[in-house]
C-alpha cells in the first residue's frame, strides 16, 4: 500500500519559514506525482504544488508562485515543501498526496493516495 508521511508544520512568525516533508512509500515503480494540498480553518481544500518524481517537473497554484519551491529527493523518496515569506492566510493543515497516473499539471483534479496533515499556523 502507498502511505505518504507528512511533517515539519509548526508555529511560525509572518515573515518566517518552513520546510515540509513529504516520505512516500509502497510505490511499484519510481514515476509519480505527488503534491502538496492546504486547508485553512473553514475552507476548502486548495492545491499548493506538485512535482513528477522521474523529470522533476513541477507545478504551482499562481499564488503560491515566488514563496514556495517543491523539490524532491529520490534516494529519500522524500518530498519537501520550502515555504518562505509567510502570511497569517498560509495557515492551515498541510496534506501531500500522490498518484502514478496523474500529470503534474492536472494533479489539483484529482489524487488517489493521501497522507495525514501536519499543522502549520503563522502568527501576525
Amino acid at each position: 500500500d502507498v502511505q505518504l508521511q507528512a511533517s515539519g508544520g509548526g508555529l511560525v512568525q509572518a515573515g518566517g519559514s518552513l520546510r515540509l516533508s513529504c516520505a512516500a512509500s509502497g510505490f511499484t515503480k519510481d514515476d509519480y506525482t505527488i503534491g502538496w494540498f492546504r486547508q485553512a480553518p473553514g475552507k476548502g481544500r486548495e492545491g499548493v504544488s506538485c512535482i513528477r518524481s522521474s523529470e522533476g517537473s513541477t507545478y504551482y497554484a499562481d499564488s503560491m508562485k515566488g514563496r514556495f519551491t517543491i523539490s524532491s529527493d529520490n534516494a529519500k523518496n522524500t518530498v519537501y515543501l520550502q515555504m518562505n515569506s509567510l502570511k497569517p492566510e498560509d495557515t492551515g493543515v498541510y496534506f501531500c498526496a500522490a498518484d502514478s497516473w496523474t500529470p503534474v499539471n492536472m494533479c489539483f483534479h484529482g489524487m488517489d493516495h493521501w497522507g495525514k496533515g501536519t499543522q502549520v499556523t503563522v502568527s501576525s
